[in-house]
């Protein structure tokens, strides 16, 4: 059970309606991270496409936001897959015409020594996590491109700075994304595309719970024992991140405000990387 959960209100950042109208895609929406950005950018007024593979957790994600008055649809896909990509940027501007934010979170975890990581394991990982946010941006920038300007948001991890044993290919995957990020900021600069990485600590989420069993069991540790000796050690404040506080700094990143913001890996890890 994980302890030291902050409780956060969920109000409408002052941005105005600076994105209001606007045209999102978050990946990997069903749950977690992804959930609560395309939450968030909801309530500031985005068309949200809310993309994930699990077709009943994506659903009801949508549902909740058009009932809370906001715009959203659900579109299934892997974004490892050329053609699933493919029909996801080409429903969204048959839809609503552009794409003015990209988020790329579909995630996912395992975790085995090198010599046990399977390659099936690690072609998966890389497939959606690396591969994933490749495909996506290169199938929207034409349209970012077309309509000068853009928002490209990826979602890498305090462990696309640092390491950490046992995640050969999830710390490979969130390394590779600052790159991309990077080659992604200098391209669209002429276009006004911007291209940032953020990246979070260990937040409160599905994917996080799970790994916490995982890593557990790996360690002979108690779930508790994991959270305080590997999870929250290395930090500063001692605490797991709240989705919400993510979200908010996405939101804050998709607004005109933080145009000059472009190539960088943006911490948000609770003084992980202070030391």
């Amino acid at each position: 059970m994980i302890t030291n959960v902050i409780e956060l209100e969920k109000p409408r950042l002052l941005m105005g309606d600076q994105l209001k109208g606007r045209v999102a895609i978050v990946t990997g929406a069903a749950s977690g991270l992804g959930k609560a950005i395309a939450e968030a950018l909801a309530r500031e007024g985005v068309s949200v496409v809310v993309n994930d593979i699990n077709t009943e957790s994506g659903m009801a994600v949508t549902q909740e936001i058009i009932g809370s008055g906001g715009e959203a649809v659900f579109h299934f896909g892997d974004v490892s897959q050329v053609k699933d990509v493919k029909g996801l940027i080409d429903m969204t501007v048959d839809r609503y015409t552009r794409v003015d934010i990209l988020v790329n979170n579909a995630g996912l975890q395992h975790i085995a020594p090198i010599p046990e990581f399977t390659e099936e394991k690690w072609n998966q990982l890389i497939g959606v996590m690396l591969t994933g946010p490749f495909l996506t941006t290169k199938y929207a920038f034409p349209h970012m491109m077309a309509q000068r300007k853009g928002r490209i948001i990826n979602i890498s991890s305090t462990q696309g700075l640092v390491s950490a044993e046992f995640k050969a290919a999830y710390v490979s995957a969130k390394h590779g994304v600052l790159g991309l990020t990077k080659v992604t900021a200098l391209e669209g600069a002429p276009y006004n595309i911007t291209a940032v990485a953020v990246c979070p600590c260990f937040a409160r989420t599905p994917l996080m719970e799970k790994q916490i069993a995982g890593q557990a069991k790996f360690h002979g540790m108690t779930e508790q024992e994991v959270i305080e000796k590997i999870m929250t050690a290395p930090a500063a404040l001692k605490r797991l991140l709240e989705p919400e506080e993510v979200a908010a700094l996405v939101v804050y990143l998709s607004t005109d405000v933080a145009q000059c913001i472009t190539g960088s890996a943006v911490p948000i890890d609770c003084g992980w990387t202070a030391r």
